[in-house]
């Protein structure tokens, strides 16, 4: 595969200014089971993110697309209070997450559409801060909290309340009761001074917290609208500001206070008394924001000299404890804005994120004996498409549009040959063009446009005419999250921010210039699914993610957050000698959804061309997915031309019973589709039979390569170089590529172990023939155990750090009973504690495997007498060399997308031709664009720079 390495595509990430977890702990609330987990990211373009930790795998789900001239200064989750169904069940209360943006408005999203639900704007200045109120525990529970006496159940409001901080120093309530969202009080109004009301938070249900601009934290009951107390930080530093500024305020479990200000110094008050116990020196500069652990025992603070500063309690007990600075790390590039903490038994971490665009999770309770990681800052959802035909890229990003064309080896590298700035404010949700380079579809949040290519004919080989095509009205005013064209170009499928299926057909007049325009829009119903709305996310896990069609145009597959797949075919064949659209009802297929209209569209479907989509009869029997899919590919065929019929659909005709007479044919062939789900397990299904193919169930996912299986980062996409010789898949994510060859098996486990773990072809051993010895193979097995040792049982941030590398005093001690110092053993002092082992169930997938694959098939992950190729290098190599069956490489990231600029089926007639090797002729090798956007390239404003540092 020949890749052009790409860093001229403009991509500007955006700085993270909000980090918010569904729940902070397990703990809380009524006692019952905890809501689902989610994380929300707030960036400075408006767009919010949204991730499932998986237990330490973090998936990105789905994206709230922002807009111009907005931006996310703050988010907060709330819980309604559970319920208790007809049966007794207690029902887990729904999630809501709400935002604020340097405005007097408080919005409240759809996690279901991604969409605002709700907007309050009140009668006060813009609002800088929000925190949300503590769920209501049981009265047992609440004797515990400091400073809060219990009531009784039925007095007291059990949802949670909203308090905003604005910058005129007013505090103000809003009320979520109802499932709305409306002012209810203000705790104060705006004071003389007016000083900005910088952080708020709850130091209980009834207690509310706020720091401010002018050198004070204040303390106010929120049922009198009160204020219990001023706490005041003294004068600045001499020679800098008066004034303090109190950009941070937490609540400890026990009641106690901390704050972070503008000195760079943590101050430690007391719940009840609120004087000051302790202040410590832990930054250079500002601190920005503060998390503390659950126990209340851990406190980190990030600021602006990039400093992430851990403080623990130490000395003995009560009163004589004392709070100090145990270390600090700089591992962000930039300012560290915000934090947020979430910690259960399995999990313990911290997620922060500033200027560097790059959200990081630090562990919290393993902190200095497990890595950080660094989670992507580019969209998990590539930004880049493709036009092999025409040898084009595509990137897109806020309301931008811009159109590349790839030159060969011999002429330009690359030139820009359109640029198109959506009008609006909605940012770009999703961009397709087709494959010949003639059709291009974007959309926002509100709208979709087609738009049609031409050359000018000024410079017919660069530059584009660009012309609106129009689309139904209804359509194209409602807004998208996908658009997907077919690989023929006939189809533009569009999923809605609602998750409904359409398909555009896109007409071409061959008497016309200007020749496409929009024929009508049809919608495609999905399955109806049992338990498929998670408690406390309603219908948020039927959101769709992914959409992609067959190579031969005739199938289309979308997937859901809930690992559902639901599919389409095409019945017949397109006779352009056909009405083009024909139906008994005309609103039938298009606006209604009951029962009645399923079999009146049944009875009277929307024909176009003698062509007719349906629900896939076999579609009912894919499984569920074990998590939602990141990767819905079909494996191309080396003949994977759509079939046609010369004369449409012949020996139909309408009568008096049947007037609108179609064929009732469905595509022929196998139609396999590649599925990669966050928990990165993989499956190929043929999707017409209803069941895994037969590679799949010989290659189950603990087949996989050990480097492989250890990737952190999540696959977004993937490249297929399929020819009459070679099935290559080419899988991607942030940071890695991997080769897979799909046209034969991968090792077993059982002969992974019998084999060299570093037999690779660019490893340069000289002699591959020779045996390596039983000691370096042992040994090399022994470190990639070690490896997935460390990788294993970790608290959900990175790996855990080796023994010989931890710092501080030692981890074990010497047991020695009596004089027997022989007898003497080691004993770790880590309380890590020891998970189950998997070993077993990987055996016995491995004995599944060697059924499934049979005696007589090879399966060593290496080919006799072949040619390696990397990055378009062929590598000769001596009879009998072995060629591994998949190759990795780390050296591209962070990787914005992979797009394929030349295939065997586009319509340039170099990609036919042939290449001479060794006195042969073979098929010219897959061409890519991958495109790159490193930290270092972007341009972010200046950083602090400390006295004992370098800029």
């Amino acid at each position: 595969m020949d890749i052009h390495r790409a860093r001229f595509v403009p991509y500007p990430p955006s700085t993270i200014n909000a980090l918010a977890f569904s729940r902070s702990s397990d703990k809380g609330g009524s006692g019952g089971k905890p809501a689902p987990l989610r994380l929300a990211i707030g960036r400075a373009n408006g767009d919010i993110e949204v991730w499932n930790p998986l237990k330490g795998a973090w998936a990105h789900e789905t994206t709230f697309p922002g807009g111009n001239g907005r931006t996310i200064e703050g988010l907060v989750w709330t819980q309604e209070p559970d319920e208790v169904d007809a049966d007794g069940k207690q029902v887990v209360g729904q999630l809501r997450l709400f935002s604020i943006g340097f405005s007097s408005a408080v919005t409240e999203w759809s996690l279901s559409t991604g969409l605002p639900l709700r907007q309050y704007g009140g009668n006060h200045s813009e609002i800088w801060c929000l925190a949300a109120q503590p769920r209501w525990q049981p009265a047992k529970k609440m004797k515990e909290q400091q400073g809060q006496e219990p009531v009784q159940s039925g007095e007291e409001w059990k949802g949670q309340n909203l308090v905003a901080g604005c910058a005129d120093g007013s505090l103000v309530v809003l009320s979520t009761a109802d499932n709305d969202l409306t002012f209810e009080k203000f705790v104060t109004r705006a004071s003389a001074k007016k000083a900005r009301c910088l952080s708020v938070t709850y130091q209980n249900r009834h207690t509310v917290v706020a720091g401010f601009a002018d050198s004070t934290i204040r303390v106010y009951d929120v049922r009198k609208s009160s204020i219990l107390r001023n706490m005041s930080l003294g004068a600045g530093q001499p020679g800098g500001p008066r004034e303090i500024l109190v950009w941070a305020v937490r609540s400890l479990p026990n009641g106690n206070i901390v704050s972070g200000d503008s000195t760079g110094e943590v101050r430690f008050w007391d719940g009840k008394s609120y004087s000051l116990l302790q202040r410590v020196a832990g930054h250079e500069s500002d601190v920005l924001d503060i998390v503390t652990s659950q126990d209340g025992h851990t406190v980190l603070s990030g600021g602006m000299d990039r400093r992430t500063v851990v403080y623990r309690q130490t000395g003995g007990e009560g009163a004589k404890k004392r709070w100090a600075k145990i270390t600090h790390r700089r591992i962000h590039k930039h300012d560290v804005k915000t934090m947020a903490a979430f910690e259960n038994n399995s999990m313990s971490v911290v997620v922060s994120g500033g200027v560097d665009v790059n959200p990081i999770i630090t562990p919290l309770r393993e902190f200095g004996r497990e890595n950080h990681r660094n989670l992507p800052g580019v969209p998990q959802q590539p930004a880049v498409a493709g036009a092999p035909g025409q040898r084009l890229l595509v990137s897109w990003w806020d309301g931008d549009v811009n159109i590349w064309r790839i030159g060969r080896q011999h002429e330009n590298s690359r030139k820009l040959v359109a640029r198109i700035a959506i009008k609006g404010d909605e940012n770009i949700t999703s961009a397709a063009i087709t494959r010949d380079g003639k059709h291009l579809a974007v959309s926002t949040s509100v709208e979709v446009k087609v738009f049609e290519l031409h050359p000018r004919n000024a410079e017919p080989h660069y530059g584009l005419r660009i012309r609106k095509v129009d689309l139904p009205q209804r359509r194209s005013t409602s807004g998208a999250r996908i658009v997907r064209f077919s690989p023929d170009g006939r189809w533009l499928a569009i999923v809605t921010m609602r998750s409904e299926v359409l398909l555009v057909r896109v007409v071409r007049d061959q008497t016309s210039s200007s020749s496409s325009f929009a024929l009508v829009a049809v919608e495609l119903r999905r399955l109806h699914r049992k338990d498929s709305h998670r408690a406390g996310l309603d219908t948020y896990d039927r959101v769709i993610t992914r959409a992609e069609f067959s190579p031969d145009s005739g199938v289309l597959v979308v997937g859901d957050l809930a690992g559902f797949l639901d599919s389409w075919v095409v019945e017949g064949h397109e006779d352009l000698t056909a009405p083009a659209v024909s139906t008994g009802s005309d609103t039938a297929s298009l606006h209604s959804s009951s029962e009645d209209s399923d079999e009146d569209e049944e009875k009277h479907p929307t024909v176009v061309y003698g062509q007719h989509w349906i629900c896939n009869p076999s579609g009912h029997l894919l499984p569920r997915l074990d998590s939602a899919p990141l990767v819905l590919s079909f494996r191309p065929s080396p003949s994977s031309a759509p079939h046609t019929q010369a004369n449409g659909n012949p020996g139909l005709h309408p009568t008096r019973h049947n007037p609108l007479a179609h064929s009732h044919e469905l595509p022929s062939g196998e139609h396999r589709l590649f599925v990669m789900s966050a928990q990165h397990h993989i499956y190929e299904f043929d999707v017409l039979a209803g069941r895994l193919s037969d590679w799949s169930r010989r290659n189950p996912t603990s087949s996989l390569p050990d480097e492989f299986r250890g990737v952190r980062d999540r696959a977004m996409g993937c490249v297929w170089d399929v020819t009459s010789d070679r099935q290559r898949l080419w899988l991607y994510g942030t940071s890695w590529l991997y080769m897979f060859d799909v046209s034969r098996d991968f090792p077993t486990r059982t002969e992974t172990k019998q084999q060299s773990l570093s037999n690779s072809v660019a490893d340069g051993y000289k002699s591959m023939g020779r045996k390596r010895k039983r000691s370096t193979i042992q040994e090399d097995e022994e470190d990639v155990q070690e490896a997935d040792d460390l990788r294993r049982h970790t608290t959900g941030a990175g790996s855990k750090v080796p023994e010989q590398e931890l710092k501080g005093l030692a981890r074990k001690i010497r047991k020695i009973q009596g004089t027997d110092t022989d007898g003497s053993q080691w004993a770790s002092l880590d309380e890590r504690q020891a998970e189950s082992s998997d070993d077993e169930s990987g055996d016995e997938t491995a004995a599944l495997e060697v059924l499934r694959r049979g005696n007589d098939e090879r399966s060593d992950g290496v080919e006799e007498n072949a040619v390696a190729t990397t990055n378009g290098t062929e590598l000769a190599i001596a009879d009998g060399t072995p060629k591994r069956s998949w190759w990795c490489s780390y050296k591209y990231r962070p990787i914005l997308g992979i797009v394929a600029i030349s295939d065997e089926g586009a319509d340039d007639d170099s990609n036919k031709s042939l290449v001479e090797t060794g006195g042969e002729e073979s098929e010219r090798p897959l061409e890519v664009v991958l495109v790159e956007r490193p930290l270092w390239d972007l341009n972010l404003p200046a950083r602090f720079v400390g006295d004992h540092e370098r800029n």
